[in-house]
């Protein structure tokens, strides 16, 4: 315990420069999100899902729709935007106040943590601007008939990225590795080799 905490208090404090791929990866991903919602309610139809009906990129399969939610994903908590507010400033505010426990020295981590923030403000400027957010991708599987998954959109999925990559980081550790196939040293065979050349 004691050496972790040593570990943890001999990370770099991170400067402003050090910031760059997390910065980076935030702005791109922001102006991505705003940009296609942007498109989306200036070119589809508001409640395009059921009726307008969606419109058909691959059909059976990918459509595009534009759908307004005032929840959170597949529409849990909806109606309470303020309530999903607060908990998007929590979070943001939780990963600048752990940014050191977070590891987020390391660049793969600044990019892991750009996509999440980048998501969790694209979301954050939708509800404080208009109250809800704009889904709009519209995916069916085994077709039209078939399952349908919660229409989403930019921001969603790199949070998904984010968390996804962020666990598997986490769990690294866990994971089964290959062992080496070679004796360890001072082995039976190693002895049997010196006794028999005399060593």
């Amino acid at each position: 315990m004691t050496g972790s905490l040593q570990n943890l208090s001999a990370r770099p404090v991170l400067g402003p420069r050090a910031w760059l791929r997390f910065w980076a990866t935030l702005v791109a991903v922001l102006a991505a999100d705003q940009a296609s919602k942007a498109w989306i309610v200036r070119h589809i139809p508001a409640g395009t899902y059921f009726n307008p009906p969606p419109i058909p990129v691959i059909n059976g399969f990918f459509y595009f729709v534009n759908v307004s939610n005032s929840g959170a994903a597949w529409g849990l908590f909806a109606s309470h935007t303020l309530l999903l507010a607060l908990l998007g400033l929590v979070a943001l505010s939780a990963i600048f106040i752990f940014r050191r426990q977070l590891e987020l020295d390391k660049p793969l981590l600044q990019y892991t943590f750009g996509m999440l923030c980048g998501g969790i403000v694209g979301n954050l400027l939708d509800r404080e601007i208009h109250g809800q957010v704009v889904d709009f991708w519209d995916f069916h599987f085994f077709g039209e008939q078939g399952y349908r998954f919660p229409a989403f959109n930019v921001a969603d999925s790199f949070i998904t990225i984010g968390v996804a990559i962020y666990l598997f980081y986490s769990f690294r550790d866990y994971l089964p590795r290959r062992h080496s196939a070679a004796p360890p040293p001072n082995s039976s065979v190693g002895t049997a080799t010196k006794s028999e050349t005399g060593g």
